[in-house]
């Protein structure tokens, strides 16, 4: 049986792909799913059949240095802000140090709408010539020591201050009884979830809960009862989620959860399975302890306060249809 043309011309391209050092990429924009080539696996130490195949593993992987003004170069071309997409940045390696590497990349489809469908591009190891230079830069380290001496004392001042703006920021960001975090951070962190779920069209979902009847809990038994509720609430909230999603107290006996890459489905399933943990570890002796959710998932285009109202207003239904229930 002879073979097509067609077929010869996709095993010789796959042969390239497998011969290549660097690595080539292939993500196609509306499933989420990037192909990467044998090289890539090679130069960055993953086998051949553990290679990732999601933009957001290329995400996580940028050096936390880079991140910001990688992303912000990825977003511009994506959006017809730069006719150009080539840039240099570190990347994490399966071992869990980093590589420096050349990114070029070209968008070959576009959607309808005007949106990406599909980028190739290519990865190049570039660590050499960055170790090469800077070597050379320690060649001339005399006038650095001279300045390194005379500014140590300013270097270390520095040092203490970011870290107590550090634990500053922190504290600002924690809730002061449950120890999660506060509103303000919700508010910061979905913001960042929408824009990364609308670049990388992965879907994001949201769940309000509190607890049924709480001020009845509060004036039977005190408040110092009811704030030991919330924590040992919190506590298991949190010991019930995945480590990528953030656990929130909105305020009083309300909290959201932000669940990253999750569909509606997937998150009233976790909510199902909270709510069921809440009532079979009986949080307080004297009062049963239910909960009441609302689960909503981002629409196209939708803002970060819209999505978190509709979640808000799926509890209020459950509160409204009998409560220690599920809405969305």
């Amino acid at each position: 049986m002879k073979t097509g043309l067609g077929d010869v011309d996709n095993e010789c391209l796959q042969v390239v792909l497998d011969i290549i050092s660097d690595g080539v990429w292939d993500w196609h924009a509306n499933t989420g799913y990037v192909y990467r080539s044998p090289g890539w696996g090679r130069m960055l130490g993953y086998p051949a059949d553990a290679i990732p195949s999601t933009i957001a593993f290329w995400e996580g992987s940028l050096h936390p240095e880079d991140r910001e003004r990688v992303l912000k170069h990825f977003d511009d071309y994506i959006h017809n802000h730069t006719s150009i997409y080539h840039l240099e940045y570190r990347f994490r390696k399966a071992d869990n140090t980093y590589l420096w590497l050349e990114d070029r990349a070209k968008i070959i489809e576009w959607n309808e709408d005007g949106s990406v469908a599909r980028m190739i591009g290519a990865h190049r190891d570039i660590n050499e010539r960055k170790m090469n230079l800077e070597r050379l830069a320690e060649q001339n380290h005399s006038l650095e020591d001279l300045v390194e001496e005379r500014t140590h004392q300013l270097i270390q001042t520095n040092a203490e201050l970011e870290n107590k703006i550090a634990e500053v920021q922190r504290l600002a960001e924690t809730d002061t009884l449950t120890g999660v975090a506060n509103r303000y951070r919700l508010e910061k962190t979905l913001e960042h979830e929408v824009e990364r779920a609308e670049r990388f069209h992965q879907p994001l979902s949201v769940i309000a809960l509190d607890i049924d009847d709480f001020k009845i809990v509060n004036d039977e038994f005190g408040h110092a009862n009811g704030d030991m509720v919330l924590v040992q609430m919190s506590r298991l909230l949190k010991k019930n989620i995945r480590e990528i999603d953030l656990l929130a107290r909105w305020g009083g006996d309300e909290f959201m959860i932000l669940l990253p890459n999750t569909g509606l489905e997937a998150a009233a399933h976790t909510a199902e399975k909270l709510r069921q943990l809440i009532v079979d570890a009986k949080l307080d002796k004297r009062a049963t302890i239910t909960t009441s959710f609302g689960v909503a998932q981002l629409r196209q285009g939708e803002s970060a306060m819209r999505l978190s109202i509709r979640a808000d207003n799926a509890l209020y239904q459950s509160k409204e249809s009998g409560k220690n229930r599920i809405s969305s």
